[in-house]
């Protein structure tokens, strides 16, 4: 269901050398292919390579939401399935080889793999097939030519069949707030306090939870604040909002009237920053956010010392009981309220790719169009129905032709769809719920208490779109973003720590327009205003 920010990864310059070695091997790889084949009882063959979780089992096949597709196909596929450890590895060897996979499914393959593929012949051109072959998908696509327009390389083709899953549109996307604020309304209530409004009041609320022994056990063992001090769900940067534009995974956001700009340079920002040094200095921020990972974090919250932290859900964290609410962002210094917007979506472009030796473009077309088919992509997502050996995510209601969501009693959401769902390419869309299946309810739990209480304040009318740029500009973005977004973290935790932004502010806008910060706003402007080009022009049919 949860999504990572794709819009601007930090694309590993050894990662493109070492693609860009692998594929020199795979010139002209599609001369020869596959055979054709069938099985005895004459169905056609295709050879697939996935990545599949620890969880599943080892041949893909054995899975029931796989055989009723081949029984409703006509389609047998033999896969190579490998666990997500080994993938990477795997894909990129039978690429070097050239003993490629009729397709990879699942693939993971980043907007700089697409293109490299596509430029050297690896992988082929899709925008045929789909129109010839593939009804599930066209009609997503006309349903939403957004997508589209996402899917479409620089060069006007299209290279791979995307994972889509819409929860919440706009603002009430699921995606739109990944790090939420946990108080803890025990420990308020027990001191007597209110829930803060206000940066000021917070700072106080902290200060009682670190003095006033809240947890009642004689000790000052309480952690008034803590973090992960990295990009994404447990950080403390949904606190940055208070003094301005904010912050999120990408350092990135869109004013209203269409500007793009980097968040590591405002002076809100530094506010911001300013405000983390007086809670540190004070001693209220546990002094292991700067290093500990996910076990560590895990292992304090599931001891309830936490008055306040970050994660995309508390029942990962503390458990989904009473003694912790959301916190309503805060007024800042000047009074404003606001919560800054993700640029992540439920969009994944490189999911799945045919490669050129493939001889049944045909059969495969069809066959991937049914991943596209509503029920098909539920599935795929969440998992199935009817399985006599799994504990089941769904039942399926007959006269509704709709799958119901069943009580997870207990287990681990993800361990369970782990077990039984593909992924790959699908689209599940918002008006599938209701429809053609249920809202699974961790995530209706989410999204209502994301529409109660943080949507109101988000004052952003634009995000930062899925650009699929060009191999030109993924390389200057990533040579750039491999210095300045470590460079922009680093000054971040000093300053947490040392209180110096003020005196070293100047200096550090210096460094960060020599390492880039000026061309990699206007190739990020440029694509901005692209895309949004692309988009007018799709949604008229221009």
């Amino acid at each position: 269901m949860r999504n990572t920010n794709g819009n601007s990864k930090v694309r590993k310059a050894a990662v493109a050398s070492a693609l860009s070695i692998i594929l020199l091997a795979a010139t002209g790889c599609g001369d020869g292919g596959n055979e054709p084949q069938k099985t005895a009882d004459g169905k056609p063959i295709l050879h697939i390579m996935t990545s599949s979780s620890p969880l599943a089992p080892a041949d893909p096949n054995d899975k029931l939401v796989l055989q009723r597709l081949e029984q409703k196909t006509g389609v047998h596929v033999e896969w190579k399935s490998y666990t997500s450890d080994v993938f990477a590895e795997k894909r990129n060897l039978a690429v070097a080889s050239g003993e490629l996979p009729d397709a990879i499914f699942a693939a993971e393959y980043s907007d700089y793999d697409l293109l490299k593929l596509a430029k050297d012949g690896a992988i082929v051109p899709l925008e045929d097939m789909i129109d010839q072959y593939m009804p599930n998908f066209k009609k997503v696509l006309t349903e939403r030519p957004e997508y589209r327009t996402m899917i479409t390389a620089p060069d006007g083709h299209i290279y791979s069949f995307p994972w889509i899953e819409e929860l919440g549109t706009d603002k009430e996307r699921i995606q739109s707030v990944d790090d939420m604020p946990w108080i803890n309304v025990k420990w308020l209530k027990k001191l007597g306090l209110s829930m803060p409004t206000t940066t000021d009041e917070l700072k106080q609320v902290l200060t009682a939870f670190k003095t006033q022994d809240p947890n009642g056990n004689g000790q000052a063992d309480e952690v008034p604040l803590s973090f992960i001090d990295k990009p994404g769900g447990e950080n403390l940067t949904f606190l940055f909002a208070s003094f301005g534009l904010g912050e999120n995974p990408d350092h990135t956001v869109v004013t209203d009237d269409g500007k793009v700009v980097f968040t590591g340079n405002q002076e809100g920002y530094r506010e911001a920053v300013n405000y983390v040094h007086d809670l540190y200095s004070s001693g209220l921020i546990d002094i292991e956010s700067f290093q500990q990972d996910w076990n560590t974090y895990l292992a304090k919250g599931k001891d309830q010392r936490y008055g306040l932290y970050f994660t995309w859900d508390k029942a990962n964290i503390t458990g989904m009981n009473n003694d912790y609410e959301l916190m309503p962002p805060l007024a800042g210094p000047d009074g404003e309220v606001n919560v800054t917007r993700n640029n992540a979506m439920g969009f994944f472009r490189g999911s799945m790719v045919v490669t050129s030796s493939n001889q049944q473009l045909e059969q495969t077309a069809k066959w991937v169009d049914q991943m596209y088919d509503p029920l098909q992509s539920v599935q795929n997502n969440w998992g199935t129905y009817g399985d006599p050996n799994q504990q089941n995510i769904f039942e399926y209601d007959e006269s509704k032709k709709m799958l119901k969501h069943l009580p997870l009693e207990g287990s681990a959401p993800v361990e369970v769809r782990q077990k039984t769902s593909i992924g790959g390419p699908l689209a599940v869309l918002s008006d599938y719920f209701g429809k053609y299946t249920t809202m699974p309810d961790d995530a209706k739990w989410r999204m209502d208490l994301m529409k109660k209480v943080l949507v109101p304040h988000m004052k952003a009318k634009h995000t930062y779109p899925n650009v699929f740029f060009s191999i030109e500009e993924l390389d200057r973005l990533s040579t750039i973003e491999a210095d300045l977004f470590p460079y922009m973290l680093r000054k971040r935790t000093e300053w947490y720590q040392n209180g110096q932004a003020d005196q070293e502010w100047a200096a550090y806008l210096q460094e960060l327009d020599r390492l880039g910060l000026q061309e990699w706003l206007k190739i990020r402007q440029d694509g901005y205003d692209r895309s949004k080009q692309q988009s007018a022009e799709h949604t008229t049919g221009g």
